[in-house]
């Protein structure tokens, strides 16, 4: 009897092993086969990074859109990610296309054509495996800030739109106005970055001024925490980088950039255009110089003043007037190595001091001496070059540098442009990485 018992019970034994099977191989077999873990999702890579080559490298592409005022330009970097240090930069791909973003202040639908060519470098630069995880965002400057507000926003909703439209990993967040301490930070992050200095502690860092056309910046990172006590509470900030932390000194001067400082230098502040035009006399212009000046959409006719006092003290006594009290003297900038950009670069390229493709050096006295002799010159060829000799070097006095003090010059570093989007990338990637 109890051999059947037993028989019967492997029957139902296999029958039910059996069927557990068939239901387990149906229910894995009809799931749908479309959905599959993004990129930044699947194991072995990175929120916003792609999986781990064989060789255990792993990627990760950044799209940073720089939306100045004569201009748009697009970074596409690459960058190898490290398991604790900073990443490498691999590849830079850059583009720009002209004009800027406010030229469409009006019709905010005509910066499509432009902002979609630069969206088609980033398609065919990124591989499409990794569209998903490559975060876009786009941070204007200068151009957009002198906008009214409703037109500047309609502007960035229009890119906004654009960018939610595209392949790419976009957010509320991707697209905005960079205010200049941002803009400063991230060029102090740039430079060191292509530098070294942020693959370990902030002691090696290196400064930055930054001359631009309607503001200018200075950064660096004081080691006397009497700089620290003694400045404006809004001239430190403290930001973490690659896991470590950064306190730096950092002011955005706006209305203290080149192009903003002729108009006043100029007299243009005082006295603004009426019927869209107006005309400058300045004895920072040659005696004999007569002509025009487009500043922010509006023509200036300007010349020169009638031979008086020297120009040189003419012009300087205009500058110092239009500094005075504008400017903090910065602790520690004497025994800082700084690296200056932007207009600083390009009239020293004027003067011949440095090769337009290299690397080189000034001392703050070398601008004081080619201001005194331009000025006397008067070359017509340049004719606000004596105006802006003589601003550059009264601005970095009032800034706290002494007349030896060398500054280095760079517009790329190992031929990647040493502005602030390198920067802002690295920043942008690291908040998607925050919980």
């Amino acid at each position: 009897m109890k051999r059947p018992k037993l028989a019967g019970a492997l029957l139902f034994g296999g029958c039910l092993l059996t069927y557990l099977m068939f239901v387990k191989h149906h229910h894995f077999t009809s799931q749908p086969a479309a959905y599959r873990p993004p990129p930044h999702l699947r194991p072995g890579s990175d929120r916003t990074g792609e999986p781990a080559s064989a060789d255990g490298r792993r990627f990760q592409y950044g799209i940073m859109f720089d939306a100045g005022s004569t201009g748009t330009r697009i970074h596409i970097f690459k960058f190898q990610m490290e398991s604790k240090d900073a990443p490498k930069l691999a590849h830079e791909t850059f583009r720009a296309i002209k004009p800027g973003l406010s030229a469409y202040a009006d019709d905010p639908q005509k910066c499509d054509a432009g902002v979609q060519e630069l969206l088609e470098v980033a398609k065919s630069t990124v591989p499409p495996s990794m569209w998903i995880s490559t975060p876009v965002a786009l941070r204007a400057t200068a151009g957009l800030r002198l906008l009214p507000g409703a037109k500047a926003d309609h502007l960035l909703d229009r890119v906004r739109a654009l960018f939610q439209d595209s392949p790419f990993l976009s957010r509320d967040d991707s697209v905005s106005i960079m205010d200049g301490t941002d803009e400063g930070i991230s060029a102090w992050i740039t430079i060191n970055f292509l530098t070294g200095a942020l693959r370990g502690s902030d002691s090696h860092t290196v400064g930055m001024l930054d001359l631009g056309g309607g503001s200018t910046q200075i950064t660096f990172s004081p080691h006397d925490e009497k700089t620290v006590q003694m400045s404006p509470i809004d001239y430190i900030r403290s930001f973490q980088m690659f896991n470590i932390t950064h306190t730096v000194y950092t002011h955005s001067y706006l209305g203290l950039g080149l192009m903003s400082a002729r108009l006043a230098v100029l007299g243009g502040v005082e006295a603004p255009p009426l019927g869209g035009s107006t005309e400058l006399v300045s004895p920072c212009l040659p005696p004999e110089f007569s002509g025009g000046w487009e500043h922010a959409d509006v023509f200036y006719a300007v010349k020169g003043q009638k031979a008086g006092e020297p120009a040189y003290e003419a012009c300087l006594a205009k500058v110092e007037k239009v500094l005075y009290r504008k400017v903090m003297k910065a602790s520690e900038v004497e025994d800082a190595d700084f690296y200056a950009f932007s207009f600083y670069y390009d009239r020293a390229v004027d003067l011949g001091v440095i090769d337009e493709k290299k690397e080189g050096s000034i001392r703050v006295s070398d601008y004081t001496e080619a201001a005194k002799r331009v000025c006397s010159d008067g070359p017509l060829q340049n004719p606000f070059l004596c105006l802006d000799l003589v601003y550059i070097s009264v601005l970095l006095r009032e800034l706290g540098f002494p007349p030896h003090k060398q500054l280095r010059l760079a517009r790329t570093i190992d031929q990647v442009e040493t502005s602030w989007a390198l920067g802002a990338a690295f920043h942008y990637i690291q908040s998607l990485k925050r919980p």
